[in-house]
């Protein structure tokens, strides 16, 4: 779906976002050539290859890159889990981009109906949401029905929800990621 050149103008434009939101500068950023259809994206950091912070949407309000680079700054200084991410820390920070499709609702008890490390899960009920991305399951290695509780643990939900009338949909992501710690880049794609 994404040319090698795509994800790396993305991922470029994910990094330059957290660091000119550390150094409080304002950038906008985009990308010289169309990019495929997007639902959604959720940028996710990982330090020495664990998770330091991950947000994102399942509705694009913006053009892709400037959603990209608005989830990348809340992940590394919005996510409740964590503490903000330094400048020092940003170092030795990976980003990975999970570009996400429609959401399709599905019948969980159907074993066919999503597919362990090719859809991510969301599930709804009474208000609450939780979503999980196609890799955590794999990471994780979750059978499908761990991988249905631990969303419906993502919402605040029983772990069984998915078989007590909570709604829930599958989506596919085109996830892509930086391969080692980039040194910074002189070259941009800001517009």
């Amino acid at each position: 779906m994404f040319t090698d050149r795509q994800k790396q103008a993305l991922l470029r434009i994910a990094r330059e976002a957290i660091e000119g939101q550390l150094a409080d500068e304002t950038s906008i950023f985009g990308v010289s050539e169309p990019l495929p259809d997007a639902s959604g994206v959720f940028v996710t950091l990982k330090r020495h290859g664990e998770l330091r912070g991950c947000l994102g949407t399942l509705q694009l309000q913006a053009d892709l890159p400037g959603e990209v680079a608005r989830c990348a700054q809340d992940s590394a200084a919005r996510d409740p889990r964590f503490p903000p991410v330094t400048i020092d820390e940003l170092a030795d920070t990976t980003l990975e981009i999970s570009v996400l499709g429609p959401p399709e609702p599905i019948d969980p008890l159907d074993p066919a109906a999503f597919e362990i490390g090719r859809h991510g899960l969301v599930v709804e009920d009474g208000g609450r949401r939780g979503l999980l991305l196609p890799q955590v399951a794999t990471e994780w290695g979750w059978t499908r029905d761990e991988f249905l509780r631990r969303t419906c643990e993502k919402a605040g939900l029983p772990a069984d929800a998915w078989r007590h009338g909570a709604q829930v949909y599958r989506f596919a992501a085109e996830v892509f990621g930086e391969k080692n710690v980039p040194a910074p880049t002189p070259d941009t794609d800001r517009a």
